[in-house]
């Protein structure tokens, strides 16, 4: 991780104050005075400030429910943020691991923990992210099977050059659908929908990989640590 996030981590200082302690050449890594808030370290680094060697508190994993009408965001704005769900010491350290839409519903994830962040949203890891849609028109029966195989052969999204990677689709009703992606391009599953000419009017994500939401709408809970070492090595689909 970072020098500067990992003396936030270890220290009550703020990324500010940490900063300046790393450009003030306070910081020591590995007997080195390091001077680039940037610098890339390890938790198995020896990394002092003003000589105290710096021990990293142990990183936080959260489901949360995200209610409608608020926004995957650090800070409000036309919306509230969803970290006023989120009752914790020193909140604005997480960040969100794939964030859905103001109008989007169901599970966020949020950590302190950047690799184990990016090794889920990183696309080679395909990691399934699930989502019941309701759609504006109904699938019939006539041609459902044709609307599947398009979902799987992939879809031509609006101003994209290649085709989505093979996703599934279930449906429920007529109406409803489960669809599971492997892919976070923006707005997907609205665009995804609209390339066959039909409308999302309700979107509500309900698994990533093998975690399923399970807590309240605007709840929140911390993961296993076996939650968290499953979604750390998603299985390829």
């Amino acid at each position: 991780m970072r020098l500067d996030k990992f003396i936030c981590k270890s220290t009550a200082l703020n990324r500010a104050q940490s900063s300046e302690c790393i450009l003030a050449g306070q910081i020591s890594v590995n007997g080195n005075t390091v001077t680039d808030v940037g610098f890339q370290v390890h938790e198995t680094n020896c990394i002092t400030l003003d000589g105290k060697k710096l021990i990293a508190r142990p990183s936080r994993y959260i489901m949360l429910h995200k209610p409608m009408n608020m926004l995957s965001s650090n800070v409000d704005g036309d919306y509230p943020s969803l970290f006023n769900c989120i009752e914790l010491e020193r909140v604005e350290d997480l960040h969100i691991v794939g964030r859905l839409d103001a109008d989007t519903t169901g599970l966020v994830l949020l950590t302190d923990d950047g690799r184990w962040s990016f090794d889920i949203i990183r696309p080679d890891k395909k990691c399934d992210k699930t989502y019941r849609v309701t759609l504006r028109d109904p699938i019939t029966a006539d041609n459902s099977a044709e609307v599947i195989a398009r979902f799987s052969q992939g879809l031509q999204l609006q101003n994209e050059k290649a085709l989505t990677q093979p996703a599934k689709l279930e449906l429920v009703t007529p109406t409803e659908a489960l669809l599971t992606i492997t892919e976070g391009k923006y707005h997907q599953v609205k665009r995804m929908f609209a390339a066959i000419g039909n409308r999302v009017n309700g979107l509500h994500r309900e698994q990533i990989g093998a975690l399923k939401l399970d807590v309240a709408v605007g709840q929140w809970r911390h993961l296993t640590a076996d939650e968290v070492a499953l979604l750390a090595t998603p299985t390829p689909t």
